[in-house]
């Protein structure tokens, strides 16, 4: 009885190149189409897991954490100086989703610094900025700016503690006029003081003090006014 061979049954070859194509791992550099490159771990034909990225356009280098394709995780983004061709630290710290997220540190290309938390990309929670004349602010912040309670030194040495909206002096705060011997204690709206107690602070010590002593409130409770005062601006926000 002859013996009836059958072919056999192989899949296409273009599954088997597709196969090899899927990059699993630890990998060697892998170059895109558009130039950029990429030397690190893979999962499912992902990035995930430790890697350095690099554009070609920009020459921005990334070198941290992946997840499925994305930055997620602890990692470094740095861009070449336009002169001296030298690495410039951009940020440092946690990424969410391709964006920052967590706490990091944020270098300006003007000097200025920011060490605190982010979401989204933006500015948000806890941190202090550093700006490029001297002042500090530490404080909260939401959307890119300091919302809620915070400190803001100048580099003078006066400071404004209090609320903080849309990036303005906003609600009850105090300012501090260390150069003039002098404290205002009211109520601030989009960043103009609205009314407030002035009271001498530290006068004999300061390097720049009125010429006569404010007189002292004898008529009026300074802590009944505040609170007055306080009152109202909370009746007319809610």
């Amino acid at each position: 009885m002859p013996v009836i061979k059958y072919p056999r049954v192989r899949d296409p070859l273009f599954y088997e190149w597709d196969r090899k194509a899927q990059k699993c791992g630890l990998r060697h550099t892998i170059y895109a189409v558009n130039g950029d490159q990429y030397t690190g771990e893979w999962l499912d034909n992902l990035k995930h897991g430790k890697g350095t990225q690099i554009w070609k356009n920009t020459g921005a280098i990334y070198s941290g954490d992946w997840k499925f394709g994305k930055r997620d995780g602890y990692g470094s983004y740095s861009i070449p100086d336009p002169v001296t061709k030298e690495y410039k630290r951009v940020y440092t710290g946690w990424w969410e989703n391709d964006r920052r997220g967590g706490r990091g540190v944020f270098f300006y290309p003007n000097g200025e610094r920011y060490e605190g938390e982010w979401s989204d990309g933006l500015r948000s929670g806890w941190g202090k900025m550093q700006y490029k004349d001297g002042s500090v602010y530490e404080g909260q912040w939401l959307s890119d700016q300091p919302n809620g309670q915070g400190v803001l030194r100048l580099p003078n040495g006066n400071r404004y503690e209090g609320g903080w909206k849309d990036g303005k002096k906003h609600g009850p705060g105090k300012y501090f006029y260390l150069d003039k011997g002098q404290q205002l204690e009211g109520i601030w709206v989009a960043d103009i003081p609205k009314c407030g107690v002035l009271v001498d602070f530290g006068r004999d010590n300061a390097p720049a003090a009125t010429q006569c002593p404010l007189p002292e409130i004898e008529l009026h409770d300074p802590a009944g006014v505040l609170a007055e005062a306080r009152a109202m601006f909370d009746d007319s926000h809610n």
